[in-house]
C-alpha cells in the first residue's frame, strides 16, 4: 500500500499503538464513528500483539490498516512509524491510545479549536476516568524541583505542593494554552509534528508526551487544552499487566527528561540525587504493584 492510500479524506488521519489491546480496540473503533464527521483512515501501529485483536479489527473495518512495527519499539517510536505512512498533505493527525473511548463530536471539536488557534501544534481534549472523574491531562512542564518532588512523592503524598503545581488541578477548566498535553489523545498539526521530528523514540514509554509538548512549545507552537471535547481513557491496560517492565520504564523516562534539560557538569550532583531517588521509588512501586496484581489474580481464581 502506498503512502497516498493511507491518506484520509478531509485532511485527517488517526493513529494508535497496539500491544494486545483486547476489547479496548473495538470500543476505540466503534466510538470513533461518533467523534467526527470525517471518514479518517486509521493506522494501527502494532508493537507485537499476541491476542489477534488488531488483525481482527483491521479485517473487519475497511478504513483500518494494520502496520507491524517489527517488535516492541515503544509508544513514541511506533507513532513516528505510523505518521510516516500518512500522506504529508494531510493536515491533522489524531494520536491516541487504543483504550480511548470517544465522546460525541470530540474530534470535530478539536478541529474547530484548531481553526481558532492557528499556531496550535497539539490540541488535547478533556480526559475522563472510567468513573467519570476528570484526569489532569493538561499540565505545566515540570522543572527539576517540581519534577523530582512529584516523581518521588506523588504516590505517597499526593497533595504535596510540587505535584499540585505540576498537575495544575486548581486551574480553571477552560480552553487555554498549557505546557503539555496527555499523549493518550492528541490532535496534532502535521506541520508542527514534522517541525520537531515527532516523538523522541528514546522514551520507550511515559514522559514522551511531556517531552513532545515541551519541544513543541520551544519551537514556537502552542499546546491547547480543549475541554469541550471529551474522551474516556480506560488507562493502563498494558502497564497494569506488566508493572515490572512499565514502572521502571516510567522512572527511567522521568530521569531522562530532567537529565536532558540539566546536562551541565555542575548539575551532576542533582542528576545523581534524582537517579537514586527514582531508583528507590521504582523498586518500591514495582513490589507494590506485583503484590496488588497477585492479590487480584487470587481473587479471580
Amino acid at each position: 500500500m502506498s503512502a497516498s492510500d493511507s491518506a484520509a479524506p478531509g485532511g485527517l488521519a488517526v493513529v494508535t499503538v497496539t500491544y494486545s489491546p483486547g476489547e479496548h480496540l473495538e470500543h476505540f473503533i466503534t466510538t470513533l464513528a461518533h467523534a467526527t464527521s470525517e471518514k479518517p483512515q486509521v493506522i494501527l501501529a502494532d508493537n507485537g500483539s499476541v491476542d489477534g485483536v488488531p488483525e481482527l479489527v483491521a479485517e473487519a473495518n475497511s478504513h483500518v490498516r494494520l502496520l507491524r512495527t517489527g517488535g516492541n519499539i515503544g509508544y513514541g517510536g511506533a507513532i513516528n512509524r505510523a505518521v510516516a505512512e500518512i500522506d504529508p498533505s494531510i493536515e491533522f493527525v489524531v494520536i491516541a491510545n487504543p483504550d480511548i473511548r470517544w465522546g460525541t463530536d470530540s474530534i470535530d471539536k478539536l478541529l474547530e479549536a484548531a481553526k481558532r488557534w492557528p499556531r496550535a501544534g497539539a490540541l488535547g481534549p478533556m480526559v475522563l476516568e472510567p468513573d467519570g472523574s476528570v484526569y489532569p491531562s493538561a499540565r505545566s512542564v515540570p522543572g527539576l524541583l517540581d519534577g523530582a518532588g512529584h516523581a518521588i512523592l506523588g504516590t505517597v503524598w499526593p497533595g504535596n505542593p510540587w505535584t499540585r503545581r505540576y498537575r495544575q488541578e486548581n486551574e480553571e477548566i477552560s480552553e487555554r494554552t498549557v505546557g503539555w498535553l496527555s499523549g493518550s489523545c492528541l490532535l496534532v498539526r502535521r506541520a508542527a509534528f514534522d517541525s520537531i521530528e515527532g516523538f523522541d523514540s528514546r522514551y520507550f514509554m511515559y514522559m514522551e508526551d511531556v517531552d513532545f509538548g515541551d519541544r513543541m512549545g520551544k519551537a514556537g507552537w502552542h499546546n491547547v487544552f480543549v475541554p469541550t471535547a471529551e474522551v474516556t481513557h480506560a488507562k493502563g491496560h498494558a502497564a497494569g499487566r506488566h508493572p515490572e517492565v512499565m514502572l521502571p520504564a516510567h522512572h527511567a523516562s522521568a530521569y531522562r527528561f530532567q537529565a536532558d534539560r540539566h546536562p551541565h557538569w555542575w548539575q551532576a550532583p542533582l542528576r545523581l540525587a534524582l537517579r537514586a531517588g527514582l531508583a528507590i521509588r521504582s523498586r518500591i512501586a514495582v513490589r507494590s504493584a506485583l503484590r496488588e496484581l497477585a492479590r487480584e489474580q487470587g481473587r479471580q481464581a
